[in-house]
């Protein structure tokens, strides 16, 4: 079964980008490489059962187990020893990557309060665009009644776009609403 936004990213997307970029191939139309999801749990140094609770909420919102990163370093103001637990993250591909992105921009972003878009100053060079979110009850697969506390992730969607501007375009032809755009 294809996801819903790689059939529409196949055929009205690259159409689209093709046009605008004046591109001579569908090849050379940037697209969507995979989503890095990434919660960062300092908390766990003290108490590892947070750290569990935020890998079972992420793997409930992505449906795909995440992994444990540890401190690359002691660090000793953070208070951090080289190797102890410090977060989780999860990395999507293929149609998981385009079942969550569907997920992300009709149903979760629209759930976080006074909304008025996510801010088009966070493109890397390499036309990869990350994104703070503060609260994971905004996912609808997370029971808020069982939230022990609430715990924020950072979300890079990386792409295969050669500049920002052709990276925007793309995000923006998938539906991510950006601040001071018009629709």
């Amino acid at each position: 079964m294809v996801a819903r936004l790689l059939e529409k990213y196949n055929k009205e997307i690259v159409p689209e980008l093709m046009k605008t970029f004046s591109y001579k191939n569908k090849f050379q139309a940037p697209r969507l490489e995979k989503i890095v999801i990434n919660m960062g749990v300092g908390e766990a140094m003290q108490d590892i059962k947070i750290l569990d609770k935020a890998m079972e909420e992420l793997g409930v919102i992505t449906g795909q187990k995440p992994v444990i990163r540890r401190a690359k370093k002691a660090i000793s103001n953070f208070k951090t020893r080289a190797g102890i637990p410090v977060g989780c993250k999860v990395t999507l591909r293929r149609n998981i990557m385009y079942e969550f992105l569907d997920r992300f921009l009709n149903i979760a972003l629209p759930r976080i309060r006074d909304f008025r878009g996510v801010p088009t100053d966070s493109f890397d060079k390499a036309g990869n665009y990350s994104l703070g979110i503060v609260d994971q009850a905004i996912f609808p697969e997370i029971d808020y009644d069982k939230i022990g506390r609430t715990q924020g992730m950072d979300i890079t969607f990386v792409t295969k776009a050669g500049s920002i501007k052709e990276a925007r375009e793309l995000l923006r032809l998938f539906g991510m609403p950006f601040k001071n755009e018009k629709e």
